[in-house]
């Protein structure tokens, strides 16, 4: 009996210890198929995330990296090229697209107001040279005084005015009204010296821009003018015979103004390149509100008030030591 019971007993035990063998197994088994579903899950993610990476790669940094003027321009020629060619005409037709050869040709007017181009604007200071011998332009701060009064109240705004007559003259045609407009620019000279520095630009202009940029137009308007010829003059008549507009022009001419004054003050007083250049900067609004103004001024709105500057021309033609011719 006892052998019996021993028996049973064993038989229950190897029984009950089989019994948790086989959950064991199980349970290993679920957890295994619960590792490999996350493998694959992880695997999944990763070939996924590759994925994103390559797209960001190839296509969302190139595109994020890109200037911005390059997107718009890449979005309107896709824009363009999916655009059907009757639809593409209509929009040229409304002015809804935009190309280089509809926007006037200002890069003559940058090679003629350059300080390289040949009309000797570096030998006359416009009676600068007698300021800083009278001690009236010493620093950065009279410097940019003396030149903003003779750009508003002087010569720079007469100028303005007689440029923007003699362009509307060279677009009409009008010779006769173009030889009106340089004789009064010369007749405006205040003194031998600035009547030297207006002509002998303007001619040397004028010939400049007839040998290098020549044209049936400004051949036409040149010959309406014999002898002398005024600087502002010479400026309208080129820009108008080219076609370029009157709004750039006086703004570009205005300014080459401000700064030959600004490169004279810089070789005659004790102002530096630097202080020049903040000298320009600070006078540019200026010089933009009057191109803007002047388009609507009349021969009868010239005139100056710069009195001491025109003195200063005569007392500088007997000036001990010059740099300069006025």
């Amino acid at each position: 009996m006892a052998g019996t019971a021993t028996r049973t007993s064993l038989t229950g035990t190897s029984t009950m210890d089989m019994n948790t063998m086989v959950t064991s197994i199980m349970d290993m088994s679920t957890a295994m198929s619960t590792t490999v579903t996350s493998i694959m899950t992880m695997t999944t993610l990763t070939a996924t995330l590759a994925g994103a990476d390559t797209i960001m790669r190839t296509m969302i940094i190139p595109i994020m990296t890109m200037p911005i003027t390059t997107i718009s321009t890449s979005t309107a020629t896709s824009t363009a090229m999916t655009m059907p060619p009757k639809v593409m005409s209509t929009a040229r037709a409304a002015g809804t697209t935009t190309s280089m050869a509809d926007q006037p040709d200002l890069l003559p007017l940058f090679a003629w107001l350059s300080p390289s181009f040949p009309v000797g604007a570096y030998a006359y200071s416009h009676a600068l040279e007698w300021a800083v011998e009278a001690g009236e332009v010493k620093d950065e701060a009279s410097l940019a005084a003396q030149v903003s009064d003779l750009m508003r109240l002087g010569f720079g705004r007469s100028d303005g005015i007689l440029l923007a007559h003699a362009w509307r003259a060279a677009t009409a045609g009008d010779g006769a009204a173009l030889g009106e407009v340089n004789a009064l620019a010369v007749c405006l000279a205040p003194s031998a010296e600035l009547r030297l520095e207006t002509c002998q630009q303007g001619r040397s202009f004028l010939d400049a821009v007839r040998a290098a940029w020549p044209s049936p137009a400004l051949e036409t308007a040149a010959g309406a003018l014999s002898g002398e010829v005024a600087y502002p003059v010479a400026v309208g008549l080129a820009a108008g015979a080219h076609g370029i507009p009157l709004g750039p022009t006086l703004e570009g001419f205005l300014l080459a103004l401000v700064q030959a004054l600004v490169s004279s003050g810089i070789r005659l007083a004790p102002v530096g390149q630097t202080a020049g250049t903040r000298v320009v900067a600070g006078l540019a609004p200026a010089v933009r509100a009057l191109a803007a103004d002047i388009p609507a001024l009349t021969l009868d709105d010239l005139g100056t008030a710069t009195f001491r500057a025109d003195l200063g021309s005569f007392r500088h033609e007997t000036q001990y030591t010059r740099l300069f011719r006025s």
